[in-house]
């Protein structure tokens, strides 16, 4: 018999459907229920590397985390990775296919996925005792329904109950609640059982009235109400918006009295994947790291990231317009810290032959590391460990670039030239030995009275991130009703809403 089921909707992009998911899993596990979690198809740029050496989008392997479990592709078999304004790489079952227009996906090629798609879904029900589904976007988007296999698509082929999540923070929560599922099919609507209040800041008792208005126009209940809680957007799908430049992450803890704190400038370079990254150096008492555009932004830096991108040449023609370039190179020739990562650690060698990715074929790059890239066709998927700095290290690789590294002194599978780093291996700063020993260096070469803290463990900061937010749901969600949902695995049948209903 296969176990239960959940689709967790929103009514937006953003309205914390990974986090809520994320939150239900982790109460699941704590009840001591068998879960797992399940996106049929993601969009992102951050992305990470099973074990088997299948690529998923990092919210599923998060998700995967808080069900104490490890990630598969069966958890995420169709990643998207887009590569510019209308084409993507389409990864099933954790390897890439090819590129895509979104005319091509939507056109035909999505629904032929639908095939896939329900195989792992019943798969992973037939193997845990619930497995939580997250969205996309939003399920009313009726322009797509004819092709959708991640929300209604997906609910109604597989009998999925849905949960719609809404952010209240954003305002018109409950126009959006109403007019998401007034805008659905009947036999959508008979699926959706209700609605969860995310991101809500002040006296729930005032919220009251609404709900009930609510429920009296839908039929449908409110499954909780989820309070503001700062620092849970962890491994968020969709990257850094171009509009937060300047967005700060930053450690909770100041760095101890008569201890400088040490900077972290991050190029927002366009296509940026993995950003999560630096999440681990953020996590560090007394370190603040913040994503930058701007030349003099690097000035009073202590450190320089310039992170994955999916596109390497773009990214570098993005550099040299802003002066970033020119800043770059100067600051390796001062023997200031410098650390380039995946995409980032390609542009800083000396050149990039591309026909694979921008088609650009010979590209100058920054010639501050001795490393030449050639573009390959195959995609290099591997979770590589070693020691580095006299510390254990580990990492994942995602790239196509293969570099040929022709001097320095190695550093991971890159190489170090003065105050200058480079490579291929995503997450190696969450190997805490290892990050502590970079910061170290990192602080002498840039003079600052900083000293990494002893005790920080990434891992257990993750748990308690986790563990928050499967307190959330445990505090402030009705979860004897949302476990006879997901338990029953089934629709709700409740009744059809007719377009502009009357208040």
């Amino acid at each position: 018999m296969s176990g239960g089921g959940l689709l967790v909707a929103g009514t937006t992009s953003d309205a914390g459907k990974s986090v809520v998911t994320a939150g239900i899993c982790r109460w699941l596990v704590r009840r001591g229920v068998k879960v797992a979690p399940f996106k049929a198809q993601n969009m992102s740029l951050n992305s990470f590397v099973t074990r088997e050496g299948a690529e998923i989008g990092r919210a599923q392997a998060m998700q995967a985390q808080a069900c104490r479990v490890e990630p598969t592709a069966l958890m995420n078999p169709v990643l998207l990775k887009p590569g510019g304004e209308r084409s993507s790489q389409v990864v099933l079952m954790g390897r890439p296919v090819g590129e895509m227009s979104a005319r091509g996906y939507h056109g035909g090629r999505q629904q032929r996925l639908l095939g896939t798609v329900l195989d792992c879904l019943e798969q992973l029900r037939d193997t845990y005792d619930a497995v939580i589904c997250e969205g996309a976007g939003s399920p009313a988007e009726i322009n797509l329904r004819r092709t959708d296999i991640v929300n209604m698509g997906i609910a109604r082929n597989a009998g999925l109950p849905v949960l719609v999540v809404g952010d209240i923070d954003r305002g018109g929560v409950f126009a959006s609640f109403f007019g998401t599922v007034a805008l659905l099919s009947p036999e959508d609507q008979a699926l959706v059982a209700g609605f969860l209040v995310n991101k809500f800041r002040g006296d729930v008792s005032l919220l009251e009235p609404g709900l009930d208005m609510l429920h009296g126009l839908t039929g449908r209940r409110t499954y909780g109400v989820l309070p503001f809680r700062h620092g849970l957007g962890i491994d968020e799908e969709d990257g850094l918006r171009v509009s937060l430049r300047g967005a700060v992450r930053e450690s909770v803890v100041a760095a101890p009295v008569g201890e400088d704190v040490l900077r972290v400038a991050v190029c927002a370079v366009p296509l940026m994947s993995n950003f999560t990254d630096v999440d681990a150096l953020a996590a560090e008492p007394g370190v603040v790291v913040r994503f930058v555009d701007r030349p003099e932004e690097l000035a009073d830096a202590d450190l320089v990231v310039v992170p994955g991108t999916r596109g390497t040449v773009r990214a570098l023609r993005w550099l040299r317009e802003r002066g970033l370039a020119e800043a770059l190179v100067r600051r390796a020739a001062e023997g200031r810290p410098v650390l380039g990562v995946c995409g980032g650690f390609q542009l800083l060698g000396e050149h990039i032959e591309d026909e694979v990715e921008s088609r650009a074929g010979h590209v100058d790059g920054l010639g501050v590391l001795p490393v030449r890239v050639r573009f390959a066709r195959e995609k290099t998927l591997t979770r590589p460990a070693g020691r580095a700095l006299g510390e254990p290290v580990e990492g994942y690789e995602i790239h196509h670039g293969v570099a040929d590294v022709l001097g320095g002194e190695p550093f991971l599978d890159g190489c170090r030239v003065g105050q200058t780093w480079g490579t291929h291996w995503h997450g190696s700063l969450e190997s805490d030995g290892f990050r502590r020993a970079f910061l170290r260096e990192v602080a002498a070469a840039a003079g600052r009275r900083f000293v990494p803290a002893p005790d920080t463990s990434f891992a257990a900061l993750r748990e308690e991130q986790l563990d928050r937010l499967g307190d959330l749901i445990e505090q402030h969600a009705d979860t004897d009703a949302l476990w006879r949902l997901i338990e029953s695995g089934a629709p709700q049948g409740l009744p059809f809403i007719p377009p502009g209903a009357p208040a």
